[in-house]
């Protein structure tokens, strides 16, 4: 099976993994599995980053491909045929990071590891992994 990882969990996978749930944790610490990890997930976090709103333990370019590496994620570029796929999504969801994400799991069958109830409204495959 082939997941995206929500940036909310990649976060808790990097310094509060006890915020995620056994089958999450599973799917993370496998080896087996394509993880990937979008580019929309590290636009989001470099700006909540320079904004002050979220502290990495290193500048954003240090950190994320540092732990993305480690961890063994795929990074998964924004193509515009995912960039114009948010058109046609329900607004279930305001924000636009999370919409793209949607829209990328939809394009690209993949099945979406997140603690954000608002995903399960769209027609992809959610795995919870909050508590």
């Amino acid at each position: 099976m082939k997941y995206l990882l929500d940036s909310g969990v990649w976060l808790w996978s990097i310094d509060s993994t006890d915020r995620i749930g056994k089958r999450g944790l599973d799917i993370l610490r496998n080896g087996q599995q394509e993880i990937y990890f979008s580019a929309a997930s590290v636009w989001e976090l470099t700006i909540k980053a320079h904004l002050k709103k979220l502290t990495l333990p290193t500048p954003p370019a240090d950190c994320i491909p540092q732990f993305t590496a480690k961890q063994g994620l795929r990074p998964l570029p924004v193509s515009q045929v995912h960039a114009v796929k948010v058109y046609d999504l329900p607004s279930h969801h305001r924000d636009p990071f999370d919409r793209l994400i949607i829209a990328q799991a939809i394009i690209e069958d993949l099945t979406i590891l997140t603690a954000d109830r608002a995903f399960a409204k769209y027609p992809v495959e959610v795995v919870w992994c909050g508590k």
